[in-house]
């Protein structure tokens, strides 16, 4: 308790929870990484052609060797979302993106309803991962905020908003799907599962607005079969499957199993908690699921990369904060390791020996976050969240 207390009141300094510097520091990093990038940006130069390639008509997940590396993997949707940052320059198109990106998590954060010190919290413990995900251009900053947006705007009863970014993250990226994890939550069942039709029917639609019916009917077809025949690929990629799934995988050294091995299991375990109803009511509780949620969908994924990683540690950091008793030592000890062995293992400031032989190999950047899933998934079955927290 007292280790706990200590770490909070760390992070209570009024300069460390002022906003402006905070801001300050995010915007920040979204220049610098920008800056750093702008004459090695493989990843934005494929996003600017999901659009280009949208508007002339051309097949979106071929390769083009001669504009960039390695080939699209976001759905046609992408084009429309793209699109204000590939018709300016490319240098300041790079710039807007990162910065947009980094504005949105911010305001995500924000807008959210968690408490101050909870938002302190997640600023502060994601800024470095933040910056990992910037200097890939990474989409995935956006998937972060996407999903805790979609889990506290269905707090708030605006399910038709929360709907809305549930279908985008889906139709861009597959990950957005996950909001779908909080239907349980909804007060207004039936108006969300009409806003996910609806919606649905407008974000599929709204890229024929610059190309054809039938050319996005096609591209949606082949999107399904790209991302069928990329799990084949990840599985023992070295910057792809870094997740529970890739850390059994490459230790073991095995293709012979399917992952649905751990898949089950892992669903099995995520699926229980929705039986406790009594505790439902507890805003600890949801908001755990809201952790479990930001981590599940990177450790039980082939495709999960290390600038996912931004998605993971918002739901670590949300799982440390929101429970309705003190954290002990081993959750402190499990935080730093996350920090060390998950945030600064793709960096400098992490032996590069230990990267290269043991972290990259055997993808142990999701280790520290299996093992809080673990933890999660103990406390969220066994606990009582009632102690000290809100009723709705």
């Amino acid at each position: 308790m007292k280790t706990d207390k200590r770490l909070f009141r760390l992070l209570s300094h009024p300069m460390l929870r002022d906003y402006r510097l905070l801001f300050g520091l995010w915007m920040l990093l979204a220049v610098v990484a920008a800056l750093m990038k702008m004459h090695s940006h493989n990843n934005f130069l494929i996003f600017r052609g999901v659009f280009w390639h949208t508007w002339q008509g051309l097949p979106l997940f071929a390769e083009y060797p001669q504009e960039y590396f390695d080939v699209n993997h976001y759905g046609p949707l992408f084009s429309l979302v793209i699109a204000p940052f590939s018709v300016v320059p490319e240098w300041l198109g790079l710039l807007l993106w990162c910065v947009m990106l980094t504005l949105f998590l911010w305001w995500a954060v924000r807008r959210s309803l968690l408490t101050n010190r909870q938002q302190v919290f997640v600023l502060w413990f994601c800024a470095h991962e933040l910056l990992t995900a910037l200097y890939m251009q990474q989409f995935n900053i956006a998937i972060a905020a996407i999903i805790v947006l979609a889990f506290f705007l269905i707090e708030q009863e605006r399910d038709a908003s929360a709907a809305f970014f549930i279908v985008l993250g889906t139709l861009v990226k597959i990950y957005g799907v996950v909001g779908l994890a909080f239907f349980f939550f909804s007060r207004h069942k039936l108006r969300f599962v009409l806003s996910l039709i609806g919606w649905g029917a407008v974000l599929f639609v709204l890229p024929m607005a610059i190309s054809s019916p039938e050319y996005i009917v096609g591209q949606y077809v082949e999107w399904i079969q790209c991302l069928t025949g990329k799990n084949a690929d990840n599985m023992f990629a070295l910057h792809q499957n870094i997740s529970l799934l890739g850390i059994v995988r490459k230790i073991s050294g095995c293709a012979a199993y399917s992952d649905l091995w751990f898949i089950v299991p892992g669903l099995v375990l995520f699926g229980l908690p929705y039986l406790r109803f009594g505790q439902y009511r507890y805003m600890a509780f949801r908001q755990t699921l809201l952790a479990s949620v930001l981590m599940f969908v990177l450790l039980f994924s082939t495709g999960s990369e290390s600038s996912g990683y931004i998605i993971a540690l918002t739901g670590v950091v949300v799982w440390y904060t929101c429970v309705p008793w003190h954290r002990n030592r081993w959750d402190v000890a499990l935080m730093v390791l996350v920090f060390v062995l998950t945030s600064l293992s793709p960096s400098d400031l992490f032996p590069a020996y230990l990267r290269k032989e043991w972290v990259q190999p055997y993808a142990l950047k999701a280790l520290p976050v299996a093992l809080v899933w673990l933890k999660l998934c103990y406390e969220i079955l066994t606990r009582n969240y009632a102690k000290k927290t809100a009723v709705r």
